[in-house]
């Protein structure tokens, strides 16, 4: 059968659309995130649940229940494999994969032993690197390949297909080869409380998530102190999180470019006392007043060590320097869209 391309008319067989869908929702630097780890679980288990409940002609209380249970496979799956995934270079899109395997599964009611099968197969039709996703259009192919496979892992779970059962835990198998840190907690609590509901975050604005709560941190201090752009000597960045992206060019030409430039979040920030969607056009990316702000923005060489070993989970803070001599300290511990904090319907019409 086919589905429908979201984008564009047309339609194609329902795993190649779901891949199709899943790339051009992914290109716009929008999706939701995993705060734990910056997965990019929604971009999965959306595609993949919409192509097949179109399919089946699944209601949409049965879709939903089916993209719940994929994000929170897909969630304890990296749950598990954080930070250790990350320090090996991979991109979260080899833990977003089980979540399009178990929405596709629930859709088409596999048994207890089919749906086990199906994670058995995604776990080994997985891969992606970080390093290739953070420059370039690798992040969306991830995103693609990731949804396309998680129907197949599912349909071939149903046509009677079996892989290894244990795949995920045994020696040299996928939690070994990922580098997992907390495999013994991967099933603990298990239907007790939803990663949906806990972890998930909705982009408000484009751009790595990571980068959004140390922006709001920026302009929060530029709006409470009336700060205007001449008075401000640097402004120091400090998450631990971020000495990935320290070495990085901080001038953005593009999207690409603007969307993991956090000096260009935190200077952006500072001269407009906000960060939106147009920040992300060249008028903006070109504007002089944010250029010289770009070279007065630094990161904390020492900054104070997380509380657990989830990174991103804890936002940032942007200390800013004065030529008067003040010194002002601004933090953000989680942005607006997250569990914590919530978000308002004035929130999305912005």
């Amino acid at each position: 059968g086919t589905s429908s391309l979201w984008f564009e008319a047309g339609r194609l067989p329902v795993d190649r659309a779901a891949r199709v869908n899943a790339l051009a929702s992914d290109a716009a630097a929008s999706d939701d995130s995993d705060l734990r780890s910056i997965a990019h679980i929604g971009t999965i288990v959306s595609t993949t649940g919409v192509a097949m409940a179109e399919q089946l002609g699944s209601t949409g209380r049965d879709l939903l229940a089916a993209m719940v249970l994929g994000y929170e496979v897909a969630g304890r799956v990296d749950e598990a494999l954080t930070p250790g995934r990350m320090q090996r270079g991979f991109h979260g899109s080899v833990s977003t994969i089980f979540g399009g395997a178990v929405t596709t599964g629930r859709l088409l009611g596999l048994d207890a032993a089919r749906m086990a099968q199906a994670i058995a197969i995604a776990a080994t039709s997985t891969g992606g690197m970080a390093i290739a996703a953070d420059t370039s259009c690798a992040r969306e192919y991830h995103a693609g390949l990731a949804a396309q496979l998680g129907i197949q892992a599912a349909l071939s779970a149903q046509a009677g297909f079996e892989a290894e059962l244990t795949v995920l835990e045994a020696p040299r198998g996928f939690f070994d080869a990922f580098n997992g840190q907390a495999v013994s907690e991967v099933a603990q609590g298990l239907g007790e409380s939803w990663d949906i509901v806990t972890d998930m975050a909705v982009k408000l604005i484009p751009g790595a998530h990571p980068f959004h709560a140390i922006a709001e941190a920026a302009w929060m201090a530029a709006i409470e102190h009336d700060l205007v752009p001449e008075q401000i000597r640097r402004a120091v960045i400090s998450a631990p999180q971020l000495k990935v992206w320290a070495q990085q060019a901080v001038q953005p030409h593009d999207l690409i470019g603007a969307a993991h430039s956090v000096p260009y979040f935190v200077a952006s920030a500072l001269v407009d006392r906000r960060f939106g969607w147009d920040h992300f056009s060249q008028e903006k990316m070109n504007d002089p007043r944010i250029a010289a702000m770009l070279t007065r923005v630094s990161f904390d060489p020492n900054p104070p060590p997380h509380p657990d070993r989830f990174p991103h989970r804890h936002g940032g803070t942007v200390t800013i320097e004065l030529l008067d001599g003040r010194v002002i300290q601004s933090t953000c511990k989680a942005p607006r869209g997250s569990g914590p904090r919530g978000i308002d319907w004035a929130d999305i019409d912005d």
